[in-house]
This record gives structure tokens, sequence and C-alpha cells, in this order.
């Protein structure tokens, strides 16, 4: 039986003849993820700006400013619009998208982190020999201020009109 070469098998850019890329070519992808980095390493400076004290922890944690999860959708979100324009599905489902984890950010989530406070703070009143009285406290930094996701957004479209331009 014959084989049947394609055109995409004989190109000099086939997969199988090229050399591996080992860094992605995908700029609102990499926009995300280094929005993201970026706005988790900015937490230990504002946490050290706001407390004046060195917190690594923040860099793993949620809350806090700038906002990570904003700054990750909008860098996301402004990639893909630079490259393939506002018309495609793909910007339209980035805009949902963030619009979702940003109105989440600074209501379910804030809220939430507002009433673990309170837990917490109900708990360490409670007496000794009350059952509840050695629980964990909850997290409470889990939403952010409408200010922190924001700078979140701002940081998002710095870096991606900056991936963008340098490529």
């Amino acid at each position: 039986m014959d084989e049947v070469i394609t055109a995409i098998d004989a190109s000099p850019n086939s997969q199988w003849t090229s050399s591996p890329n080992f860094l992605p070519s995908n700029i609102p992808l990499l926009s995300a993820f280094l929005a993201f980095a970026l706005a988790q390493f900015l937490k230990l400076f504002t946490t050290w700006f706001k407390e004046k004290r060195w917190d690594t922890r923040r860099m793993l944690g949620s809350g806090g400013m700038p906002s990570s999860h904003s700054a990750t959708v909008i860098a996301l979100t402004v990639a893909i619009g630079l490259q393939d324009g506002t018309g495609g599905s793909a910007f339209a489902l980035a805009v949902v998208m963030a619009s979702v984890v940003m109105y989440d950010a600074t209501g379910v989530r804030l809220h939430a982190g507002r009433q673990a406070e309170l837990l917490n703070q109900i708990v360490c009143e409670l007496p000794p020999e009350h059952p509840l009285s050695n629980v964990r406290p909850l997290r409470d930094s889990l939403g952010h201020t409408p200010l922190q996701v924001i700078a979140g957004a701002v940081l998002g479209s710095i870096v991606a009109f900056l991936l963008r331009n340098s490529s």
C-alpha cells in the first residue's frame, strides 16, 4: 500500500523535523501567568508597606493588594484582544470570565472573609472549656476591595501590553 504524504508532513515546519521550542509562543497565556506571578510577588511589598513586616506566605495566599485573580484574567483578556481583535469568541469568553472573577472577588469572597474575621473573633472570646475554643481560625483573607481589584486589572493590562510589544 502506498503512503500518502501531505503538504504538512513535507513542510520544514512539521513537528517531526523542527527543533523543539521550549518557550511557549502563546502571548495571552504568558501574559496571564506573568501577571499572576508579578501580582503575587508584589503582595510581599504591599504587606510590608501596610504592616511593616515581611510575610512570605502572602506570595502563596489569596486576598491582598493587588488582586492576582484580576491581574490574571485581565492580562488574558487584553492579550487576546490585542492579538485576535475584540470581535471574536475568545475575546468575548475572556471578558465574561474576567467580569465574573472580579465581581466574585469583591462580592462573595470579600464578604466571606469578613464573616470569617467575625467568627474568629467570636471563637477567641469563648471560654477555654467550650468545645469550639480550640478550633483552628478560619482564613479571613479571601476577597479583595475594589481598589485591589482595580490595581490587579491595571497590572494585568500593563503586562499584556508590554508582552505584546516585546514580541
